[in-house]
């Protein structure tokens, strides 16, 4: 995961995961227009243990994170954004500075499968836990990138046991996809969720103080 080499960022002209479409519109008689992308819905799930009382969460690369720091650091990587002409990074930064803890999710682009039947084969995939239709419960949905793509995502709340990992997880080599499986221990989750230096997305804790409120009032008193 931290072996990121060869950096280049050039115009994007296609891809099958966003398209970019300009709005044009009145509003109030003021005419107004805005950029904004098209992309796939999604599913999140929140991943309780009850062996070892943790969550299970996941980390993994995130290029679009990366390039923030980035140019934070380098502004003249986007200076030729708009030409054909691409900008290779000599001296990147740590891959480590693109890493975040999030849920494990996926897009929703299998139109012959529920969203739950999808939150389904996110948790084998990523998390190694497989887990049926029943095993789930849906908390919300809620848009994100709402400047963007306003694209909906929908959580659900699975519990787990150790009996129920049939795999290592971290999703699918041929895909691409490189993801560690981690454990954040109950008593810890919302130091965790809280704590800066640990980046992560607003599902974290967002999903992290849902538990605590409704929950972990109902858990064994030990």
């Amino acid at each position: 995961m931290e072996a990121i080499e060869e950096l280049a960022v050039q115009p994007c002209t296609s891809s099958l995961y966003l398209r970019p479409f300009r709005l044009s519109y009145r509003q109030n008689g003021t005419k107004k227009f805005w950029d904004f992308m098209r992309t796939h819905d999604s599913v999140s799930i929140l991943i309780f243990n009850t062996s070892r009382q943790c969550f299970v969460v996941v980390k993994q690369f995130r290029p679009a994170v990366y390039m923030c720091e980035v140019e934070r650091h380098h502004p003249q990587v986007f200076q030729n954004q708009d030409k054909e002409s691409f900008s290779s990074l000599e001296n990147p930064l740590p891959a480590a500075v693109g890493v975040t803890y999030e849920l494990c999710a996926g897009i929703v682009d299998k139109p012959g499968l529920s969203l739950e039947e999808i939150a389904c084969e996110e948790v084998l995939e990523e998390c190694g836990y497989r887990v049926s239709i029943a095993d789930l419960r849906r908390i919300t949905s809620y848009r994100s990138g709402v400047g963007v793509t306003g694209s909906r995502q929908t959580l659900f709340y699975a519990e787990v046991n150790d009996q129920m990992r049939t795999s290592g997880g971290g999703g699918q080599p041929e895909e691409g996809e490189l993801i560690e499986v981690v454990e954040i221990p109950l008593g810890e989750s919302m130091k965790f969720a809280y704590d800066e230096t640990f980046p992560k997305t607003m599902g974290v804790i967002f999903s992290f103080m849902w538990f605590h409120n409704n929950i972990a009032p109902k858990l064994p008193k030990k």
